[in-house]
């Protein structure tokens, strides 16, 4: 039988996620963050699932984007970027500095139509997987692996939110220093069997992150490690950072802002630097390879427009000697699913990837993706191998229609105004 692959309705709905207290340089998080899950739904009834950031701006694209895709087929995915192009973007929502929400440097139009693109590709994907029985990482090229791993991504926290604020409560509790930071590492370990470790640092001045990094590496011997302060730091401090921790450190992850800047500490240390802020097109690519700025790439299928969009990325990565991982944002079971598939598949993927999934307490999947040993295992189920929990999905799509728009755009440095009235985002660099 054939199966009629058309596009005849596309379900966008935003909802708002619990997040826990974490901190960066820019803030706090939100009690919840939102996210957008997009379902494309087929002629022949097949559904497919993707999802992306929530935000305001990225809403006010996917309507029309949405509206432009009814009528198209799920299998028709090079033309999905191009649609892309023909939606408008509100100039005012275009950032000209770092983007608060996800710390991902210079914010244009054309990387919110690709953020807002990735999940309509993941969706259309997900779908044609379905309606051919087979698994998103056949559709990409087929799987070099069974299992992806990842890395435990620590974080600088509170041990809840502001007294007054409507939130969810965790059990991890404060995570203020060195101490605190190995502490929230052991139950990584423990519970997930994460075997590498990242630190969002950029928080406290650096000698106290430099000492939560020595702390981490007298608990975790040969374990990797990383420290990702997203540009709070002077090329000098980098360097002194990274003369500090050479011995320790798999790799620096922004330092310091800018490719001119990261190239100057790529030139005089040898601890190799790490971006998803300075390079998240292919535009920025060539400037930052020539100059040797960064030694390894956290792509972000977000970011750069979806999963084919991601493996062009590692080829032209594979073909300048750069290593590449993944950067991971507030994300849900979707989109960790998704991320899985893309992994699999490329080859040269010689560090773990990043993941906040274990952070968020909530989904919209009737079963959350596992990890084990610290890895998630590639789904040989037909698409991406999830199922949407559509009580769930109405429950915090509910918490979002009630928010009186408070949070409906991710700004870490007003959430943590509710608890330093005086907080105003810092000056880069910040050390």
């Amino acid at each position: 039988m054939t199966r009629d692959l058309t596009i005849s309705e596309v379900r966008l709905t935003p909802i708002l996620v619990a997040d826990p207290p974490l901190l960066n340089t820019q803030g706090v998080h939100q009690p919840y963050t939102p996210r957008l899950i997009v379902e494309v739904v087929t002629a022949d009834g097949t559904t497919g699932l993707g999802e992306t950031y929530g935000d305001t701006k990225y809403l006010e694209l996917a309507r029309p984007f949405a509206e432009k895709a009814v009528g198209r087929r799920v299998d028709e995915l090079n033309s999905l970027l191009l649609l892309a192009d023909e939606v408008a973007v509100d100039s005012s929502r275009v950032a000209d500095a770092v983007d608060v929400g996800g710390l991902r440097g210079v914010q244009t139009a054309d990387k919110l139509r690709l953020s807002v693109a990735s999940a309509f590709e993941v969706a259309c994907l997900d779908a044609l997987g379905k309606a051919l029985g087979r698994p998103v990482h056949a559709l990409l090229g087929g799987k070099v692996r069974d299992t992806v791993e990842y890395s435990a991504y620590l974080f600088y926290k509170w041990a809840a939110h502001p007294e007054g604020v409507t939130a969810e409560t965790d059990d991890w509790g404060a995570a203020l220093d060195p101490a605190g930071i190995v502490a929230q590492a052991r139950r990584f370990k423990e519970v997930y069997g994460f075997t590498s470790f990242k630190l969002k640092g950029g928080v406290f001045p650096p000698a106290e992150e430099i000492a939560a990094v020595r702390a981490l590496a007298e608990a975790f011997p040969g374990h990797p490690l990383r420290l990702d302060p997203n540009g709070a730091w002077s090329v000098e401090t980098s360097l002194r950072v990274a003369g500090e921790l050479a011995d320790v450190l798999e790799y620096l992850e922004d330092p310091t802002l800018g490719t001119p800047a990261m190239a100057e500490v790529a030139a005089r240390t040898h601890v190799p630097l790490a971006t998803n802020m300075c390079v998240t097109t292919f535009a920025e690519i060539p400037e930052a390879f020539t100059r040797g700025a960064v030694q390894v790439v956290l792509s972000d299928h977000h970011y750069w427009g979806g999963l084919f969009n991601t493996r062009q990325l590692a080829a032209i990565c594979r073909t300048f000697g750069v290593g590449v991982s993944m950067h991971s944002n507030t994300h849900l079971g979707i989109s960790l699913a998704a991320m899985t598939h893309v992994a699999s598949t490329v080859p040269h993927l010689h560090h773990a990837c990043d993941s906040h999934y274990p952070w968020q307490s909530e989904d919209v999947l009737t079963e959350r993706l596992a990890f084990q040993d610290g890895r998630v295992a590639v789904s040989d189920r037909p698409g991406l191998g999830v199922e949407l929990d559509r009580d769930r999905l109405d429950l915090l799509h509910r918490r979002w229609l009630a928010d009186d728009g408070a949070l409906r755009d991710r700004d870490d440095a007003a959430a943590m105004r509710v608890a330093e009235p005086g907080w105003a985002v810092p000056v880069m660099p910040r050390w």
